[in-house]
């Protein structure tokens, strides 16, 4: 897949979309819950600079975000700098800019570098392919959370929903039952499918595992199932067969982040 091509469509609709209210009072991210527009600009466009420089200097470890201080711009008047949200007020021309210039050099980034060249992550795959991947899926999540904010977001190109579902099982879902502790599984079996590809996931202990027959389907298109699973639409827009309270533990098992 060129992750390099989806990324530039996905950053550069999310700029469109901040442009469209650039200027002018910060709209609320509805489906990011205590955050305005200008939090949400801010927040894709210093993790866009945490993973330039960690594919840049090959870094092995995170960062320390005290050293990317520096990366500002010497005008940040009305940035949300101080970590309390929502921020109010208008969104910064200045920031959006800020946000194309980094995303821009990130692209650069990914498209001159070897996905198997060997960077630190936060999960078991240490490579900037990892991140390549992982940021392109962040970037289409919030490019749809800011065209939501502001109108009615554009589907997710098929290709790259199917693949985030796949990254769904394959990263997130361990990721999140680590990080919230999450409560073993005891065999429920959960079934996703769409014209690109289906996906069987078990709930085994502490095991994820892809066999078994399911106990809840769970259908629609490749853009709905990417959704459903970070939580941007409800299970009422895709086709649900079985009990539809499992559901509810499907994300007690699978915890969003």
């Amino acid at each position: 897949m060129d992750y390099v091509a989806h990324f530039h469509r996905e950053v550069q609709a999310f700029e469109a979309a901040c442009r469209r209210v650039a200027g002018r009072e910060a709209p609320p991210v509805p489906s990011c819950a205590g955050w305005t527009m200008s939090d949400l600009v801010m927040h894709l466009s210093g993790v866009h600079r945490v993973v330039t420089a960690v594919i840049e200097e090959r870094l092995a470890q995170p960062p320390d975000p005290s050293g990317l201080a520096h990366l500002l711009p010497a005008d940040t008047e009305g940035w949300p700098l101080s970590g309390r949200t929502p921020s109010l007020g208008v969104l910064p021309v200045g920031l959006v800019d800020w946000f194309a210039e980094g995303a821009a050099v990130l692209e650069d980034v990914f498209a001159g570098t070897g996905p198997d060249e060997r960077v630190w992550t936060w999960s078991a795959e240490r490579t900037a392919g990892f991140w390549s991947r992982m940021q392109t899926i962040e970037a289409a999540i919030h490019r749809w959370d800011a065209e939501n904010a502001v109108g009615e977001p554009g589907d997710m190109n098929a290709e790259m929903a199917a693949d985030a579902v796949t990254q769904t099982f394959e990263v997130m879902v361990p990721a999140r039952r680590a990080l919230k502790k999450a409560p073993p599984g005891a065999g429920e079996t959960f079934r996703f499918v769409c014209d690109e590809g289906a996906w069987t996931v078990r709930f085994e202990g502490d095991e994820l595992l892809d066999e078994g027959s399911p106990d809840l389907e769970v259908a629609g298109t490749a853009s709905q199932l990417m959704l459903f699973l970070w939580q941007r639409i409800p299970a009422d827009r895709l086709a649900v067969s079985g009990d539809p309270k499992l559901l509810d533990r499907y994300f007690e098992l699978a915890p969003p982040i």
